[in-house]
């Protein structure tokens, strides 16, 4: 079972390659190193990953709760994990071919992933913010 904890610490780390890999995206001769992809594609199943994690294991608790609010909550939450899925998924069939990046407009590719890992980011801020100190009140209510 994954522990609020663990969602923490690997919000930390997705934030932190995020920023590695949109530092190394600037330079077009990084852009094309096996390390920039294996980084890329590592974050992207990270990203995925976390959200199959929360949706398996808090949203349940969440939905089934007898309060409209948590209910509400978990729906937003949920079409918000839904949109960053649809929009990486566009990402990569743009941007990859083959499990390689295949980057044509580098300027663009950028911008692309600018706008893409903003998203993740301000997911995981508010679901630091509004989510998790819900699914604590929620998983301390279903231990006692």
């Amino acid at each position: 079972m994954t522990t609020i904890n663990d969602v923490y610490e690997n919000n930390h780390k997705i934030a932190e390659r995020t920023k590695v890999i949109l530092y190394m995206i600037k330079n077009r001769s990084i852009c094309d190193a096996d390390v920039t992809k294996d980084l890329l594609f590592g974050l992207i199943d990270q990203v995925k990953h976390q959200m199959e994690v929360e949706e398996s294991e808090f949203f349940k608790h969440m939905l089934t709760n007898h309060s409209v609010e948590i209910k509400t909550t978990a729906n937003n939450f949920l079409s918000s994990s839904a949109e960053i899925k649809r929009v990486l998924k566009q990402y990569l069939r743009r941007w990859t071919a083959h499990n390689s990046l295949r980057i044509k407009d580098h300027e663009a590719f950028i911008e692309d992933s600018n706008e893409v890992f903003e998203m993740v980011q301000n997911h995981i801020i508010l679901k630091t913010e509004k989510l998790y100190p819900v699914v604590r009140s929620i998983l301390h209510e279903v231990a006692a």
